[in-house]
């Protein structure tokens, strides 16, 4: 009994050490400053090192002294840059929760009044980048060219601001505005010369123009508005003794010179950086910044003239979708062994891989093949919206292919033998006898194909078109406060091109459903 009493006294012991152990080091460990940011924004801000596969970035070095200064450690957390304020309301100590925003966040009137916000750690200008053949020379020589922008940013805003609404389709445009969440594509494709120019802020201008020789800046760089440009953190509005930690982090930083050093390692420092250091001693943020929000009738304006973009995409792709598909499947079901296995194909492979990747490889690689191929000139013709439409038609057609052959098969094999038995050839037996049977087995799927294809719609605008969902995006970026009425808004819009054709679809099943019991 001694001995048992003694080994389960050993036991707890060990126990208790271990805890005790385990609770040393969780509170030995140094907290963490969880940084928000979208790594896919790329350089200078923050990118993958080419020979460490580190992320690094100006930005990334900006968190390190931040996290040093506040006795932290540093702690990336990825998401979306239209949504990182949004991280914010979560806790910070959950997946996806942060302590701060920080990936070139503006300074803007509807964010500082929903989050804290911290003094300005960079001042940005707004730069001009065009093509070396473009020959425009300025700010002043954009009318009629197409411009590329990081959609939701300031520069977009701006941009609106100056030369009117976006849209290919409005006639008083005076530039045509395409918006892309990829600040690398859209300099790729200004540099290829398959956009006139580009507005960006200044670090992201500084960084590619070494990337791409042959683009230059246009003009000089401009003020956004009124105030200057600044980058800023945001943290949660209730956080108020850690955002006065942040801030004397970010004055001491700028008095003693350590951001300077950081902004020289990825040449970024100028003369409009001096002028923060200037103003530390001034009130925090300025009084007079700028109002952002849009009115009701310019909302509602912008996204009704988005939901007819999605019309027109669904209008000139479905019916492309369906005469392809119309054709595959009777290939599949009809064709002799050398092309109903390649349509088989065609099917798997374009079911089994994302839309997203069909649009970037129609608009982004055809192009970027032909140019290898020396060619570039025969592939001018494909515009966003064009390679939006293909790639709608070309995608859906796989589903419609996989339906129509479906609805062949429904047909009873003598049909088709009773018709050639008459001396049919097969391709009239195959459109007046078993297409017409199976076209009344399709329609509710394909109806619903349609249905789904305007909410697809929403994929092209990777590749610069501005359909309902992405203005959505856009317009959401500049009225935050009224998340929830543009989301029932766009909602009703998309319920309002939808429903007409679900109740279409039951009015022909009716009536063709009619059709066969008088015919039988």
């Amino acid at each position: 009994m001694p001995k048992l009493e003694a080994s389960a006294l050993r036991f707890l012991l060990l126990c208790l050490v271990g805890i005790v152990g385990l609770s040393g080091q969780s509170l030995g460990q140094t907290p963490k400053l969880r940084w928000g940011t979208d790594p896919t924004g790329g350089a200078p801000y923050i990118f993958k090192d080419k020979k460490t596969g580190e992320y690094t970035g100006f930005e990334k070095d900006v968190a390190d002294y931040l996290a040093e200064k506040l006795g932290r450690e540093a702690e990336m957390v990825s998401g979306d840059w239209a949504n990182l304020p949004q991280q914010l309301n979560k806790p910070a100590d959950v997946a996806g929760g942060v302590d701060i925003v920080l990936n070139g966040y503006e300074l803007r009137k509807d964010l500082s009044t929903q989050y804290g916000v911290t003094r300005a750690y960079y001042v940005y200008r707004l730069s001009l980048v065009v093509g070396a053949e473009t020959g425009i020379q300025g700010w002043d020589d954009l009318s009629g060219k197409s411009v590329g922008v990081l959609g939701g940013t300031v520069a977009h805003r701006y941009l609106k601001k100056r030369y009117g609404k976006a849209g290919r389709f409005l006639p008083l445009l005076s530039i045509d505005l395409k918006t892309n969440p990829d600040v690398a594509n859209v300099m790729k494709l200004v540099n290829d010369g398959r956009m006139d120019a580009t507005v960006q802020d200044g670090p992201a201008a500084s960084y590619f123009l070494q990337e791409y020789p042959d683009l230059k800046l246009a003009g000089g760089p401009v003020q956004p508005g009124e105030l200057p440009g600044y980058y800023v953190i945001y943290y949660r509005k209730t956080d108020e003794e850690f955002g006065r930690q942040l801030d004397a982090a970010i004055a001491e930083g700028l008095r003693s010179g350590a951001f300077q050093k950081i902004y020289e390692k990825y040449g970024l420092w100028n003369a409009d950086q001096e002028s923060l250091t200037a103003e530390l001693d001034k009130p925090w943020p300025p009084a007079n910044l700028p109002e952002e929000e849009s009115q009701w009738p310019e909302l509602i304006g912008e996204l009704v003239v988005a939901a007819g973009m999605t019309i027109l995409l669904a209008l000139l792709s479905f019916p492309l979708a369906m005469l392809i598909g119309f054709f595959v499947g009777m290939a599949r079901v009809y064709g002799p062994r050398w092309l109903s296995v390649p349509c088989a194909l065609y099917v798997e492979v374009l079911r089994g891989t994302p839309l997203l990747l069909q649009l970037f490889f129609i608009y982004y690689m055809i192009p970027e093949l032909f140019s290898r191929a020396g060619h570039a000139n025969l592939i001018g013709w494909l515009s966003p919206f064009v390679a939006g439409v293909l790639g709608l038609a070309i995608n859906y057609s796989a589903y419609e292919a996989e339906i129509y052959r479906s609805g062949f098969l429904a047909v009873p094999k003598g049909q088709m033998e009773a018709a050639l038995s008459l001396g049919m050839t097969r391709w009239t037996a195959i459109r007046r006898v078993t297409a017409p049977q199976a076209f009344r087995v399709v329609i509710p799927p394909v109806t619903n194909d349609f249905i789904a294809l305007f909410k697809d719609t929403s994929a092209c605008s990777i590749i610069f078109v501005t359909e309902l969902t992405r203005k959505y995006n856009e317009l959401f970026n500049f009225n935050r406060t009224l998340i929830v009425e543009l989301a029932f808004l766009t909602a009703a819009l998309y319920l309002m091109m939808s429903y007409p054709l679900a109740l279409l679809a039951r009015r022909l099943e009716r009536r063709l459903s009619s059709t066969k019991e008088v015919g039988a």
